[in-house]
């Protein structure tokens, strides 16, 4: 199977390039970085895609800076909705599915309990609303789709929360973080492996998350616990970080559809941390 991947030099992105590349791997993968493809131009985006003929596009590359996107909502509507347009409308030509990572910032995170596939979205901040253009452009331009909502993202190959916390941890007696926004911990890794087994289901909107879930607070708590830090972590409220941008309290992604479809959940997030911690 021939796959073609945006976004492949992204966190994300090259975890799923060592995945779908393995010695395991029947797929014969090519990545697409900015510099290779400018996905905002549709005239790019359709020669590029028609030049490849992939059997399966994966969706990866989108703008991530959530305070960026409330300043300068256009420039996050162009990369997540338009570019998913122009790579929507590609594979609708060529009659190839297309895999389009999500978020949970979908959701306004005022439900009590875990978000469904199939609860009805509000994003509450300009982020949120420009990855669920993608998600509409990609639901109502072509038909073989998997839509992958993912949330709280850590990975070896870029900025997160995992080595933010671990550096300040070496560098302060003690630390604030928010106690009162919850959610999925989800390590790249992890999520790769997941769409390399949801690339042979069937379409639809997904979630994908590691298996349980805590307040940024707690996660923090967690990584000072297993790297025995001893300094103080604080719970306090968002309201004491001046953000430009909303975030959702509740964000916690039930992964409904991928069990139905007989896919085994990924491990706990403390698990993946322990690894991607070394201990």
């Amino acid at each position: 199977m021939k796959v073609v991947l945006t976004g492949a030099d992204g966190m994300l992105g090259r975890d799923i390039v060592s995945v779908f590349s393995g010695t395991a791997s029947k797929t014969d993968l090519t990545g697409l970085t900015l510099e290779r493809l400018d996905i905002t131009s549709l005239a790019a985006v359709m020669k590029t895609v028609r030049e490849l003929k992939p059997d399966l596009l994966i969706h990866g590359a989108a703008y991530t800076d959530v305070d960026g996107a409330e300043t300068d909502p256009e420039k996050a509507y162009l990369v997540n909705g338009v570019g998913t347009r122009n790579l929507a409308m590609a594979s609708a030509e060529l009659g190839c599915p297309i895999m389009y990572i999500s978020t949970d910032y979908v959701f306004d995170g005022t439900k009590i309990g875990q978000y469904n596939e199939w609860d009805r979205t509000s994003p509450v901040n300009q982020y949120g609303l420009s990855k669920l253009m993608g998600e509409q452009f990609i639901s109502s331009l072509t038909q073989k789709y998997y839509i992958v909502r993912t949330s709280w993202l850590c990975g070896k190959n870029g900025k997160n929360f995992v080595g933010t916390i671990s550096r300040l941890l070496d560098e302060r007696e003690s630390l604030d973080v928010v106690d009162d926004q919850r959610g999925c911990p989800t390590f790249a890794f992890d999520l790769a492996l997941k769409l390399r087994e949801l690339m042979e289901k069937g379409y639809g909107t997904y979630h994908i998350t590691n298996s349980g879930n805590c307040s940024w607070y707690e996660f923090a708590k967690k990584i000072a616990e297993y790297k025995k830090s001893k300094t103080k972590i604080n719970p306090v409220s968002s309201d004491k970080f001046a953000s430009p941008a909303r975030r959702p309290a509740n964000s916690v992604l039930g992964n409904t559809m991928l069990r139905l479809e007989g896919i085994k959940p990924a491990r706990l997030w403390e698990e993946a941390l322990k690894e991607y911690l070394g201990v």
